[in-house]
């Protein structure tokens, strides 16, 4: 009885992954499909940018970001979930740069939900163009995200590179964290709180969403029915 139990429970499951899947895709195909257009449009209203946004990841990022606001001195500053708070106010101090207009958030916990978190913030204060600051290894990634989830919301960006050794991040990566942007579009949630413990027994719809949800791809994907 346990085992049919199990096995119903399993099959209930996938009977409506593939089409919960299915039409998240689509309506996310849908809302990926006028980003163009509302970049365009934001980029003809501000054809300037007005703040600027940081992704937090190492002490060079932030020390470009303040020359930058010693240079746009009228410009607000976020930078997410960056060095501790004295540490950035040290480092605008050493270049000269105002704090006044700098704004810190820690609560973002990885790429996308460096956007997706900042996103309110930008709106309230109706900024429609963006410097986005990161190393120039991870420009490629955010720049993919930055247009989904600022994009989808006509919020264009001037990228700015710190320059870095490392070497340019996998395209898998990039894909991997385009499609939880998209799962982000449709469902208003980023996908890393919904990340399992386990791949066993997944089939292909359930480790589709294991690679948009997962911080590395952990499960192979597996095409059996």
């Amino acid at each position: 009885m346990q085992g049919w139990s199990s096995q119903y429970r399993q099959t209930s499951r996938r009977s409506w992954v593939k089409p919960l899947s299915t039409a998240a895709l689509s309506v996310g195909l849908v809302l990926v499909s006028i980003i163009p257009v509302r970049l365009a449009i934001a980029s003809y209203e501000s054809p300037l940018p007005q703040a600027i946004v940081t992704l937090g990841g190492n002490q060079s990022r932030e020390s470009a970001t303040a020359k930058l606001a010693r240079n746009y001195p009228h410009m607000q500053v976020w930078i997410s979930s960056g060095s501790l708070p004295k540490n950035t106010f040290k480092t605008f101090a050493l270049m000269g740069a105002s704090t006044e207009r700098l704004h810190l958030d820690y609560s973002a916990t990885d790429t996308v939900t460096n956007f997706t978190t900042i996103l309110p913030q930008l709106q309230r204060q109706n900024i429609k163009h963006i410097y986005l600051v990161t190393s120039d290894y991870h420009m490629s990634r955010a720049q993919a995200i930055a247009a989904i989830v600022l994009g989808s919301h006509g919020i264009a960006f001037t990228p700015i590179s710190v320059p870095s050794n490392m070497p340019q991040e996998s395209v898998s990566r990039i894909l991997r964290d385009m499609g939880r942007s998209m799962f982000w579009m449709v469902t208003g949630r980023s996908g890393a709180e919904l990340k399992s413990n386990s791949c066993r027994e997944k089939n292909r719809w359930e480790a589709m969403v294991e690679l948009l949800i997962d911080k590395d791809i952990q499960c192979q994907l597996s095409w059996r029915r």
